[in-house]
């Protein structure tokens, strides 16, 4: 075949087959988008859940006005004024007075003050032991973890009003007392739940890559298994938090809880049982409104963590 015939077949050719590509089939240059963290995409996804947002804007208000609003205020927490007793709200008292001329609005706020603490207290405790105790539980497994397992089904079977009676008597009523009655039994959910995190993630490749480079048990479990289990134990600490903050109220309530002349939510409650029924509903209605509202926006931010923490939901938007 000599040059001339190459270039009549080259001239024959369809002119399609040399035009430039349409620029939908070139290969796109875009830049890439920057990946998501895991803990970016969460808030992305608990920012566009509006329950989870105003439970969140509503423990942030309450927990700055606990702090302050007692400080602030010209009305003492303990100061008994008898002349200005089962006064309703008024420009004077916001949310009235109790039957001994003290100002509601304080002591609700002192109230949430020892609430919160208690409740923030119990779960970090429960936190600490739960995930010490339920994490060595399932990496060691076999007959360790059988054992400990037993122990917790032990501790869970006791009754738990038995248990506070019997320290109230033992160490006398306080503060104290209920957080450690909070604490006894308060861990063994979250201790279980570590533990079956832990079950499922100690065979991952990178927990056998770490135990084959010598790593000690408290180094995995602390720098491997714990971080990629730490979603669902958020999701436990937001729902510790408002058992213990209602335990405490009822406990008060009974009088077990904090003593006269300090406030709190359940010592409000207990109170104005005494008055209620001559129509000073104010008394009652402000610390069972808090109770209320606290619990409910503790619970609508550890659903919304449990939906924004769940990976199989994606990136975010």
């Amino acid at each position: 075949m000599n040059q001339d015939t190459k270039t009549e077949d080259i001239a024959a050719l369809p002119i399609e087959l040399f035009e430039p590509a349409p620029a939908s089939t070139q290969t796109s240059h875009q830049p890439m988008r920057p990946s998501v963290s895991y803990w970016h995409s969460a808030w992305l996804r608990l920012r566009d859940n509006p329950a989870a947002l105003a439970g969140l804007l509503f423990l942030i208000v309450l927990i700055v006005m606990a702090i302050f609003a007692p400080m602030l205020s010209v009305w003492s927490v303990t100061a008994q004024d008898l002349k200005s007793q089962n006064m309703p709200p008024s420009s004077l008292h916001w949310f009235g007075t109790d039957d001994l001329g003290r100002d509601i609005f304080v002591r609700t706020w002192y109230g949430a003050r020892i609430s919160l603490f208690v409740g923030l207290m119990a779960a970090l405790i429960d936190f600490v032991i739960g995930v010490t105790y339920g994490g060595y539980s399932g990496y060691k497994g076999g007959k360790t973890d059988i054992a400990m397992m037993r122990v917790l089904e032990v501790l869970y079977g006791l009754p738990y009003l038995l248990v506070v009676i019997l320290l109230m008597v033992v160490m006398g009523p306080s503060l104290l007392t209920i957080i450690i009655a909070l604490t006894i039994t308060g861990w063994i959910s979250m201790a279980r739940l570590v533990r079956g995190q832990v079950l499922q993630l100690k065979n991952q490749e990178y927990v056998t890559a770490a135990r084959s480079f010598g790593a000690s048990t408290a180094h995995v479990i602390r720098r491997h298994l714990l971080p990629n289990a730490m979603g669902p134990i958020l999701v436990q600490m937001t729902l510790t938090v408002p058992s213990a903050i209602f335990a405490e109220a009822f406990l008060s309530f009974l009088g077990l809880g904090v003593q006269a002349p300090y406030a709190s939510w359940g010592v409000m409650a207990n109170d104005a049982l005494g008055v209620i029924l001559s129509g000073d509903w104010w008394q009652l209605f402000f610390p069972a409104l808090f109770i209320s509202l606290t619990m409910f926006a503790f619970n609508v931010v550890g659903d919304g963590l449990q939906d924004a923490l769940d990976p199989r939901l994606g990136k975010g938007k």
